[in-house]
């Protein structure tokens, strides 16, 4: 559950490193290698069936210009591959002792698949859907819920099978020993604290434009439902249609009077019960 806590801070590890280890091999500052090229990352995670997180990521190595244009000369497959299993070696997240755990270090696993992605199935022609689907996998389910889980009892009425419900429970155990990982928060998620799919701001399109193609196409779809012409045509206008009717202001004479009245009533009661509130708890004491 540690290392599910701190998979999002070795991933971060692992960008930064990358960076580097390109860099070293070819002998050029970190700066330079900017300059001559553009790295940039697409990853989801998933849940092995254990509970454990691992993570899908497509690794982009563009010109300096970005998506279409060519990385530079030295940019080989064999270099790269070299420098991300290297990257993935460095990668260490150093967690202190706390109460009855011992200080640990967390690093990726062995089970590191490098691959080039140069064809999918029998040769079809790379796209940024086929890509995308190469990625994001389905993710292995593991019996837990997608809410927040307070206590251990809560386990029980939730009906969680028992080794999620193990892996739950080891969360709300480990949230006092590190109270900042907020592994209370995130037991449902078996303490992952991560975002599920991130990417590079500069790997592709921006999620912003995503969703503004999204609610142009909604928009699209209400005005041929309503026989609404397209807003950006030249002889296109705009009826606006507005009609008010005055509803009126606050209560009547009548029932200001009633609402006065049952405001008096409702004070009254509350004084009753508690001027009456001492006289009881003293029988119940006598009892």
């Amino acid at each position: 559950m540690l290392w599910n806590n701190h998979a999002s801070d070795l991933w971060r590890y692992f960008t930064i490193y990358l960076r580097r280890e390109i860099a070293k091999r070819v002998g050029l500052t970190q700066k330079a290698a900017r300059e001559q090229s553009r790295v940039s990352f697409g990853k989801v995670a998933e849940y092995q069936k254990r509970g454990a997180v691992h993570f899908h990521a497509v690794i982009r190595f563009d010109g300096p210009e970005g998506p279409d244009t060519s990385p530079p000369a030295w940019a080989t497959l064999d270099l790269l591959t070299d420098a991300i299993r290297a990257a993935a070696a460095r990668v260490a997240v150093d967690v202190p002792p706390a109460g009855d755990q011992p200080a640990r270090t967390l690093r990726w696993g062995t089970q590191l698949d490098v691959q080039a992605i140069s064809s999918f199935g029998h040769g079809e022609e790379i796209t940024e859907q086929s890509v995308a689907s190469y990625v994001a996998k389905a993710a292995e389910t593991t019996g837990t819920v997608d809410r927040r889980i307070g206590n251990k009892e809560a386990l029980a009425l939730l009906d969680v099978p028992e080794h999620p419900a193990r892996l739950i429970a080891a969360c709300l155990d480990l949230h006092a020993l590190y109270p900042d990982r907020k592994l209370r928060d995130w037991a449902h998620m078996l303490g992952f604290r991560g975002h599920f799919s991130t990417k590079s701001r500069r790997y592709s399109t921006t999620l912003g434009a995503l969703r503004q193609v999204r609610a142009d196409y909604r928009a699209a779809q209400q005005r041929a439902a309503l026989a609404l012409p397209d807003p950006d045509e030249e002889e296109a206008t705009t009826l606006t249609l507005a009609h008010w009717v005055y509803a009126g202001h606050g209560h009547t004479p009548g029932e200001s009077w009633l609402a006065a009245n049952i405001r008096r009533d409702i004070q009254l009661n509350r004084e009753t019960a508690r001027e009456e509130l001492p006289a009881l708890l003293a029988d119940e004491r006598d009892c």
